[in-house]
């Protein structure tokens, strides 16, 4: 008896047990159509929003337009008279623009989380490492757990109502996750990995660097990711005082003055923001531990 061989790739027979690879073309067509959910929603609830405020069911004062907010968005980001028939020309709002504020804001939040980095991950290593965790995690975990409101008027006492006491709440909202997640890191690394770096006769030195801190990198990089939007969420408490250029001060001060579309639009823009720190730290995260998952 004789048996014909079917040519590869043309009916030839696969085994069940082994799943099979997904074509190329799935993926794309799959973010096209997130994409199209994405988008359909967006539209969705922003005609969903005109119909409601061109009806009049909700006060403008409660709820602006979208394009009232357009025109707010657009005013504090270009020159505009003091008033009507005025010759004398202002820069966006509170006397810069608006990318302005949100550069105030991103450059305290990137010192205060630097500083949270520098000494979060040193010292998280330190306490799974050693006795001082015993010690020092109840105050850890009292620190992560008081909202930033509760010290925010103590650290302008201290610091005074600049920068520096904005930059130490921002630490002070980004240190405790941080050192939290480097800990939990530590805590996590297989014991294998250590006693096989023992076995190569490696130092105490040799087994941090080499074994504890690559098995750490990634819940180090959860921590920060989860301590930058913390940060960032706090903006705005810690822009309340003199917090001008400041995205956040924005916020609060147009609120103050019932400038609800201005207040809506630094919202967006913070949201916006947001969004795109944490795609950035996920690409980062990506790049930096690309075997993450893969186990």
């Amino acid at each position: 008896m004789t048996q014909t061989l079917a040519p590869a790739g043309a009916g030839a027979p696969t085994d069940p047990s082994v799943p099979a690879r997904p074509t190329r073309t799935r993926r794309p067509r799959r973010s096209l159509r997130l994409l199209g959910l994405h988008a359909t929603t967006f539209v969705v609830l922003v005609l969903a929003w005109w119909l409601v405020t061109r009806a009049g069911w909700v006060r403008p004062l409660y709820l602006p337009s979208p394009g009232a907010v357009w025109d707010a968005f657009v005013r504090a980001n270009t020159d505009h008279p003091v008033s009507s028939g005025s010759e004398r020309v202002v820069r966006g709002e509170q006397g810069y623009y608006l990318w302005e504020h949100l550069l105030a804001s991103l450059q305290r939040i990137g010192i205060g989380v630097g500083a949270g980095i520098l000494l979060g991950v040193p010292l998280g290593l330190v306490m799974a490492t050693t006795w001082l965790g015993t010690v020092l995690e109840p105050y850890l975990s009292f620190l992560r757990s008081l909202p930033p409101l509760a010290y925010i008027g103590l650290l302008i006492v201290w610091f005074g109502i600049g920068d520096t006491s904005k930059v130490w709440l921002l630490f002070l909202a980004a240190f405790p996750p941080i050192a939290m997640a480097t800990i939990s890191g530590v805590r996590g690394v297989r014991e294998d990995q250590v006693n096989a770096g023992r076995s190569l006769g490696a130092s105490r030195r040799q087994l941090l660097t080499s074994v504890v801190l690559p098995a750490t990198l990634p819940e180090v990089l959860t921590g920060i990711r989860v301590a930058t939007g913390f940060a960032w969420t706090t903006v705005v408490a810690a822009e309340i005082a003199n917090g001008i250029p400041g995205i956040g001060g924005l916020a609060y001060l147009a609120g103050e003055q019932l400038q609800s579309a201005l207040v809506i639009a630094c919202m967006v823009v913070i949201g916006l923001a947001a969004i795109l720190l944490d795609l950035g730290l996920k690409s980062l995260e990506k790049a930096l531990v690309p075997w993450r998952g893969k186990a």
